[in-house]
């Protein structure tokens, strides 16, 4: 099967948050994010004070497979937005997803399945 990593996962999982061991083996073998997960991620203000952790960042969502915007998941995205009335970062990790056929991981699955996407929960530490 083929994943897409929802911002929050790929936040939680550097981040050390998550508790699925399933997820390890699962980014091993199909590390897909958009470009806007990429933008969030790396947009997150804590690195702009922590080079380190910065590095450490960059160096991690290297290993990702990055979707661009290409012109049918920017129409899909404008699709979604009219008709679910979606925020514009789920609108577009949900346009890839469809466009590329494949299924979100994420820790918010209702965002995704109203949009009729296959969705994969995980599991956050207690």
């Amino acid at each position: 099967m083929r994943y897409l990593f929802d911002t929050n996962i790929i936040i939680y999982y550097f981040n050390g948050l998550t508790a699925d061991e399933v997820l390890h083996q699962m980014l091993a073998e199909s590390f897909n994010i958009s470009v806007i997960t990429k933008i969030e991620f790396l947009g997150w203000s804590e690195f702009s004070s922590n080079p380190t952790l910065q590095n450490q960042a960059r160096a991690f969502i290297g290993h990702a497979r990055v979707f661009d915007l290409s012109e049918t998941v920017v129409e899909q995205t404008i699709r979604l937005r009219q008709q679910f009335k979606t925020k514009t970062p789920d609108a577009i990790i949900a346009a890839t997803a469809l466009v590329n056929d494949l299924t979100v991981v994420t820790h918010n699955t209702n965002d995704f399945e109203r949009l009729g996407l296959e969705t994969l929960n995980v599991k956050m530490k207690s």
